[in-house]
């Protein structure tokens, strides 16, 4: 170990990194030619030291508690009919052949599973141990969020530093085709039951609140909806057209969709073009305008996902190489308002901002120095906003944005697509010694946040699970008006569109005189047209108690 310690330092000395036997590539934290080196910021930047830490250990000391991730395992299940925990349980057994490993299936004792929409449990744990032979302890379940995975992967961290756990799987799955394709036939799968007898699993991850009056009464009730308005506000900040924001939108999901295509786990393995992607047509028809199908996530699939987690006493007790150990440096929870009405704007996220800088400071490196990004990817609004807040380029020919392909293209198994995405972000890390990766978790409508960074090389601090809400709390809000009768002026907008391809609703933001936001609706046909054609952005618009578009001028 002291060997590849040093080999490390001379590498990173010349900029270099030491990526096995492929060709050497030069670090972004690389220092320039001619410039200045400080010795402070050199010793900084090998041990990892954050700049106001205190509790620095020697990196060439392992505390035995140290939490370790020692394999990911993924499924795409495309011929159907397998229940989710029985997808989960093979996901489980190769994360545990990833690890190379003796027992370590067996060796499991809390088993943490992120929400199904597929299939009702009480305590899907349960049942995963018993399909795998462990002999688990503890079982854990999450509401729903897309946020959970990362959350359930940090909180496993940190019990196993604690003390509180030895070897935990953290995992999740959908078989969403299967259960469409025979509710349409009237039929129900002969999936596994547990009764009321059954005791509920401790629930690790509360629900995302996401149902709030002003927005129900008008429509505006899935992320399909919500994020178009994201979009809009996006557009408008940045000033640009409508066409020429569709190209830029369109180029970064298919950059996305050129990830996907070199995934072997992804659902769907080719690349778009921008305008296939930003092009209407039979087989993109448009869900909620600016947004095609193909700028939605596709939870249309059967995939099931899990990694492992230990200590590294126990990964040494189970002969796990040290190679496969990718450290969890640390994470960060947070949200922003619930209610989306509330917000303080709609192209921004300050949990994300405050939550990225924490636990950057938490791992002692800056945003230039993490080698591998994946950022949540719902829709492309999430991803630009994500990565203004996090400081990174949306068209870094040299970092993308994704190592899954995101999940328009490498799957959106409903709250589950993170686990996928930490499973892989490992493997890549595995792959390239002395490297970094960021793994960035969403639920709801751009709400609950969960960050973490990943190394192959141990932390100079112990792993640091934190929540920052306090400080996002006092980010400056929106007042919300759930009823509101009156003159404004339109914020953003979306229309939604059936499936023949006509416009059937336009849900907006409005601003009353005060600076309070409302939201509204119309099906008026003249009004749709308008939405869809005209630029009315800061439009006078008439809203009805009811939440219905009277006017717009």
């Amino acid at each position: 170990m002291t060997i590849g310690y040093h080999l490390h330092v001379r590498n990173a000395l010349v900029g270099l990194d030491p990526g096995g036997c492929g060709p050497a590539r030069r670090r972004r934290s690389s220092f320039g030619a001619g410039e200045r080196i400080d010795l402070s910021n050199i010793i900084r930047y090998f041990v990892r030291i954050p700049a106001m830490s205190t509790e620095v250990r020697n990196p060439m000391t392992l505390d035995p508690r140290t939490p370790v991730l020692v394999g990911g395992g993924q499924i795409n299940n495309r011929d159907g009919g397998i229940e989710p925990v029985d997808l989960i349980a093979a996901a489980a057994r190769r994360a545990a052949e990833e690890s190379t490993g003796r027992g370590v299936v067996e060796a499991i004792d809390s088993i943490r599973l992120v929400r199904m929409l597929s299939w009702k449990y009480r305590d899907p744990g349960l049942l995963v141990g018993e399909r795998l032979g462990a002999d688990v302890r503890h079982t854990a379940y999450t509401g729903d969020g897309g946020n959970s995975p990362q959350t359930l992967v940090a909180q496993a961290a940190a019990d196993i530093a604690s003390g509180r756990a030895e070897v935990v799987l953290v995992g999740g799955a959908e078989s969403w085709r299967t259960r469409m394709k025979l509710r349409a036939a009237g039929e129900r799968p002969g999936w596994t039951v547990q009764d009321d007898a059954v005791p509920a699993a401790e629930l690790a991850v509360p629900n995302v609140p996401m149902v709030f009056d002003g927005q129900k009464r008008i429509g505006l009730d899935r992320p399909a909806y919500v994020y178009p308005l994201f979009e809009q506000a996006l557009r408008l900040s940045a000033g640009r057209s409508v066409t020429d924001h569709r190209d830029h939108v369109g180029g970064i999901w298919s950059r996305f969709s050129e990830i996907a295509a070199q995934n072997p786990y992804a659902w769907t393995q080719r690349a778009y073009t921008p305008e296939e992607i930003a092009d209407p047509g039979p087989d993109n028809r448009w869900i909620s305008w600016p947004y095609t199908k193909l700028m939605n996530s596709n939870n249309m699939v059967e995939q099931g996902a899990a990694v492992i987690l230990c200590s590294v006493e126990a990964a040494g007790r189970l002969g796990i190489p040290r190679d496969k150990w990718v450290f969890p440096q640390a994470a960060v929870d947070a949200h922003d308002t619930y209610d989306i009405a509330e917000r303080g704007r709609f192209d921004a996220s300050p949990a994300i901002r405050v939550a990225g800088a924490r636990v950057l400071e938490h791992s002692g490196l800056r945003i230039e120095e993490v080698d591998l990004v994946d950022i949540y990817s719902c829709f492309p609004s999430a991803v630009q906003i994500a990565a203004d807040e996090l400081g990174v380029a949306v068209d870094d020919p040299d970092r993308a944005l994704t190592v899954t392909g995101g999940l328009t293209f490498a799957g959106g198994p409903w709250n589950n697509y993170s686990t996928h995405a930490i499973a892989t972000m490992a493997t890549r890390l595995r792959e390239n010694p002395g490297s970094v990766g960021m793994v960035t978790a969403n639920g709801g409508y751009l709400t609950k946040h969960s960050i973490a960074i990943y190394a192959t090389e141990p932390p100079a601090v112990a792993f640091r699970h934190d929540d920052v809400q306090a400080e996002v709390d006092a980010q400056p809000t929106v007042p919300a008006l759930q009823e509101y009768e009156g003159t404004g002026t339109v914020e953003s907008w979306t229309v939604v569109y059936g499936r023949d391809g006509t416009p059937e609703r336009g849900l907006l933001a409005v601003r009353e005189p005060g600076g309070a936001r409302t939201m509204a609706g119309t099906s008026d046909e003249a009004h749709l047209a308008a939405l869809t054609t005209s630029e009315i952005g800061g439009a006078k618009v008439v809203v009805g108690a009811d939440g219905d578009l009277r006017d717009l001028s």
